[in-house]
């Protein structure tokens, strides 16, 4: 494992450093090669790390800026106003080289606009996408993009994404010659928006890529495709359901309203008896696709490593997010893609 530096903004998200300052300490904790730069308001970053332990504040640097860009504000305005933000330092350390990937849990569009301005998209892609490893029910992992870069994309887009998706999945997820699906409203081949059906015309003619063809959003989770491309509209909502469902199904494991009406003493015993007879090996495959451990969504198409959390995450979700940033930084993801583009 190689030495490692990450550019944190630590501002963004619907807490803040409540949740990004421990995320901080528990990924340093996690990886003894990783050291970061926290950007952000020094007098709300400081008060946190005061019990940090010496080893792992000597990993840590903090960098204060005053300023961020709300979560409100418009693309074009938190542009024209990103100066001496956050966000904007955070990316312009890796831009000068100073860290070699960035995460950030603020306002998307703004993220998607400063890195696409200041560390620019590879040659050959005409736009980045937000793509995000996914569980399955048997176990394994997919990938899903675009997840919310790109509302309206073109077929020469899709087919782009593909090429990205499928060669993130390989180098992500060790997997060869990928499947690729195009998610659509049914898999007829007259199915769909114009885009799409010209998408897998695109795609048909690329004997490199493993296309399989159409794929409806009941089958997201059930393994029947590695690279799942859509435009970011319909994936964003796509994820975002699957999240939710994810989430509520999980809490009625943990204090459904049977188990709320049952006494308190004995609910601990009911919810055991629950997942260990009733549902049985049910639990456990519920719990591989809690949405906190597949926080992080990665901005590729770009010449360095830009990781989205959810604004939403908890700690254990942006520990997760910094984790990516760092295996795909390390993997050298951004150069592999690059090379693959060329392959293809």
């Amino acid at each position: 494992m190689s030495r490692l530096t990450l550019a944190l903004d630590v501002m963004g998200g619907d807490i803040g450093p409540r949740v990004t300052i421990p995320a901080s300490i528990k990924a340093l904790e996690q990886d003894p090669m990783l050291s970061l730069l926290l950007f952000g308001d020094s007098q709300k970053i400081l008060p946190l790390l005061e019990n940090t332990p010496t080893t792992l504040q000597d990993r840590i640097k903090v960098c204060h800026c005053s300023r961020i860009i709300e979560n409100t504000q418009g693309l074009s305005y938190a542009l024209r106003h990103s100066k001496g933000t956050s966000m904007r330092l955070a990316i312009e350390s890796v831009q000068k080289g100073e860290a070699q990937a960035c995460v950030s849990a603020g306002n998307t569009a703004a993220l998607m606009g400063l890195a696409k301005i200041l560390l620019q998209p590879l040659k050959g892609i005409e736009r980045p996408a937000l793509i995000s490893v996914i569980p399955t029910m048997n176990g394994d992992r997919a990938v899903m993009l675009d997840l919310g870069a790109n509302i309206e994309c073109s077929a020469e887009n899709l087919y782009q994404f593909a090429l990205m998706g499928s060669i993130f999945a390989e180098n992500c997820l060790d997997l060869v010659f990928p499947r690729i699906a195009l998610l659509n409203i049914g898999i007829e081949e007259i199915k769909g928006y114009k885009s799409i059906r010209d998408a897998a015309e695109l795609l048909k003619q690329n004997p490199t890529l493993n296309y399989i063809g159409f794929i409806e959003g009941d089958l997201l989770l059930n393994g029947k495709a590695d690279v799942i491309v859509n435009d970011g509209f319909v994936g964003n909502v796509a994820l975002k359901t699957l999240e939710g469902a994810a989430k509520n199904v999980i809490s009625l494991f943990k204090g459904s309203p049977t188990l709320n009406k049952t006494n308190h003493i004995l609910k601990p015993i009911f919810r055991w008896f629950v997942r260990t007879f009733l549902l049985k090996g049910s639990y456990q495959r519920l719990k591989q696709i809690n949405p906190d451990q597949y926080n992080g969504a990665s901005l590729i198409g770009l010449t360095a490593v830009v990781v989205k959390s959810h604004g939403s995450a908890n700690i254990d979700g942006f520990a997760y997010a910094i984790a990516d940033a760092a295996q795909q930084a390390r993997q050298k993801i951004p150069e592999k893609i690059l090379a693959g583009l060329q392959r293809y």
